[in-house]
């Protein structure tokens, strides 16, 4: 395991550290004697370990920050006190003063308290022999104790994250498609809104349903159906950038988030889907293939909408049900849309969607071919 050690301090007290530090093959150590290069650098990379020289301003500032942001308070601080006069006057204090000592720089945020005194003699001494001191102050051996309980938390700390990240990909993920799914849709749009916001840039959105998917699974079950969808999470997945993201919303239902994306390049983006989807049908297996169609309403980001993009999403999927009313196999788009009028109400738009399901006539065959074929599955088409 490879540690990452900050040291917050000035040069000298750097020379003071213990060679079993300084000369670790598997210890990574960085030094900066500035707060703001300190900041910056736990917030760019953190480190697993922050050695504090009391003695430099802004010392008890720095592990108190630690502590009060949630993502670095896991971080293991240890403050060295070298000050020379507080070392002068812990040899004349009771014990009870130097706990309150160690006390104070606990509740201020440090992990260990050490007194750092007298130890650059020793770390020269050491550094003048070739073999193992035999020697170490008693500062050194609790800093070394220090560093070992340190080096446990670290682990602890990474395996927690190893697992972590594997139960969020397994919650925030569909497992069918692949896809991220509808919660993390509600983590990553507030996410998406913001930045569009801070940047000023804009901020896109589709919502696209199969049609007539009901009777894909009335008349070749669900597995079929559900294969069907898998291939058609990745099709859709393969003609999208880098930047955009794809959920399963829900059943046959799918939404896309198009950052920087301006309400006529969304249109785009739509358009393209809807034909790669219609143009090319899906190898079920060897012998059979099913083309489909989908419906799809864009919308795009106002100043007035919630930040949670509740008002967004709605938008959309007034889009994709006027869509379906219309016949289907389209995209209705903000981008000929009236959108600062747009503003359906529940209850409108509960109609509309009545309506559309309601709508269920359909020609048996008219979407669905037994053709023999080696086509494959999905296509990887060109975004252009």
């Amino acid at each position: 395991m490879n540690i990452s050690i900050l040291v917050f301090g000035n040069d000298k007290f750097l020379a003071t550290l213990p060679s079993q530090i300084i000369g670790a093959e598997n210890f990574s150590i960085e030094a900066t004697a500035n707060l703001q290069m300190a900041q910056s650098r736990i917030k760019v990379d953190s480190p697993d370990l922050i050695l504090v020289q009391s003695s430099q301003n802004d010392s008890t500032q720095r592990c108190s920050c630690l502590k009060e942001h949630t993502n670095l308070s896991w971080i293991y601080c240890i403050l060295l006190e070298d000050s020379p006069e507080l070392i002068a006057q812990r040899k004349s204090q009771p014990w009870e003063w130097e706990l309150e000592m160690t006390s104070k720089a606990l509740r201020l945020g440090a992990d260990a308290y050490i007194w750092y005194g007298d130890t650059q003699e020793d770390s020269i001494r050491q550094r003048k022999t070739d073999s193992v001191p035999q020697h170490l102050s008693a500062s050194h051996r609790l800093l070394l104790s220090q560093l070992t309980v340190a080096l446990r938390k670290a682990q602890r700390y990474q395996d927690l994250m190893k697992s972590n990240d594997m139960l969020s990909t397994i919650a925030l993920a569909d497992s069918l498609t692949e896809l991220s799914n509808r919660r993390a849709l509600e983590w990553d749009l507030p996410r998406q809104i913001k930045i569009a916001l801070d940047e000023n840039s804009p901020l896109s959105l589709i919502i696209l349903d199969v049609d007539y998917f009901k009777k894909v699974n009335d008349n070749h079950g669900h597995l079929v159906g559900d294969r069907l969808l898998k291939f058609l999470s990745s099709r859709i997945s393969h003609n999208l950038r880098i930047q955009d993201t794809a959920f399963r919303y829900g059943g046959e239902e799918f939404v896309i988030i198009l950052p920087d994306t301006t309400p006529e390049e969304a249109d785009v983006v739509a358009h393209r889907i809807k034909n790669i989807v219609q143009d090319n049908p899906f190898a079920i297996n060897s012998t059979l293939n099913i083309n489909v169609t989908i419906s799809l309403g864009t919308a795009c980001l106002l100043p007035s909408d919630d930040e949670q993009g509740l008002n967004l999403l709605n938008r959309a999927d007034t889009f994709l049900l006027q869509a379906k009313s219309k016949g289907r196999n389209r995209v209705v788009s903000c981008s000929n849309t009236m959108q600062n009028n747009t503003y359906v109400s529940n209850s409108a738009n509960s109609c509309l969607r009545n309506e559309v399901n309601g709508n269920s006539q359909i020609q048996s065959g008219s979407y669905i071919s037994h053709i023999r074929t080696s086509q494959p599955s999905h296509l990887k088409i060109a975004a252009g």
